[in-house]
């Protein structure tokens, strides 16, 4: 006869620390426009310094805006591109200052653009990271294969001016202090078979249709995915400052983090609400006597 173990549902405690994040009162700056379970989005532009005034992120994961013309409601997309470093260097300082010792950041970005000229986006950023404070540690690459979707290629068939377009995305790993965590639960739940695949630095796994979410800029879920099973511990905060469509709440909430998202558009904070709904399961969030006072 064989014998089953017996599976028992572990209850995690939440610090007063990062329980009282999810209970931060409404300003005129920063609205909470849902909470779900473990998961808070909160209404707010990522540009102002004012928006958390704790320092209580473990674990960033957020693909920002690529600054190539997408048309989305409350962003402007076309910057000049020193107007968009100087973008980038803003919301990455705040969030380095919302961030924890031993907090991890990754930064889903372009390699390169070709629109409006060649540009070094990739490195750019990550220098930029940088200087705002955030270390490097290493750079993973997101194989998306969509090069059959590329219309643009230079001069055909010429060496005149041939257009190289590489059909790959980067996710940068950056931290601020030490690398080690020692804090939080010390709780991991990464198989051995997802490490030791995730730790190579090339992943492959199509991107997201954007008819399907709703959002002209999605990213699919395995990539908070992987990412929050592989650099955070059970019940870490992960925090997406441009949260869009719900999906790194969407993952954190079904991996067992704390979920805080910001989104500075209500038309995408709705559509993040009804997808975390419709993916994570009821609501059920017992500790909202802050906000929703009976």
């Amino acid at each position: 006869m064989t014998k089953h173990r017996e599976i028992k549902n572990i209850e995690y405690e939440i610090t007063n620390e990062e329980y009282d994040i999810l209970q931060e009162i409404n300003v005129p700056w920063r609205k909470e426009y849902f909470r779900h379970k473990s998961t808070i989005l909160f209404q707010g532009d990522v540009l102002n310094p004012n928006i958390f005034e704790k320092k209580f992120i473990d674990l960033i994961i957020t693909s920002p805006p690529y600054n190539v013309d997408i048309q989305y409601k409350s962003n402007k997309d076309d910057l000049t591109y020193e107007q968009y470093l100087e973008f980038s260097e803003k919301w990455m300082l705040n969030c380095y200052n919302w961030s924890k010792h031993e907090a991890r950041f990754l930064l889903n970005i372009p390699l390169d653009k070709n629109k409006g000229g060649q540009k070094s986006v990739g490195a750019d950023l990550t220098k930029i990271a940088q200087k705002v404070g955030w270390k490097y540690h290493s750079t993973i690459i997101w194989n998306e294969g969509n090069i059959s979707r590329r219309t643009a290629w230079g001069s055909w068939l010429s060496a005149s001016a041939p257009y190289v377009i590489a059909p790959v995305e980067l996710i940068v790993v950056l931290y601020k202090g030490d690398w080690k965590k020692t804090g939080g639960t010390k709780l991991s739940d990464i198989s051995k078979k997802d490490f030791m695949e995730w730790t190579n630095g090339l992943w492959t796994f199509n991107g997201e249709s954007k008819k399907r979410i709703g959002h002209p800029a999605p990213f699919p879920i395995q990539l908070p995915n992987r990412g929050i099973k592989l650099f955070s511990f059970v019940r870490d905060v992960v925090f997406d400052p441009f949260a869009g469509s719900g999906t790194t709440l969407i993952a954190s909430e079904n991996n067992n983090r704390i979920g805080i998202g910001l989104e500075i558009d209500s038309h995408y904070c709705e559509i993040a609400k009804q997808r975390i709904i419709k993916e994570t399961g009821l609501i059920h969030f017992s500790n909202d006597k802050k906000n929703n006072p009976s």
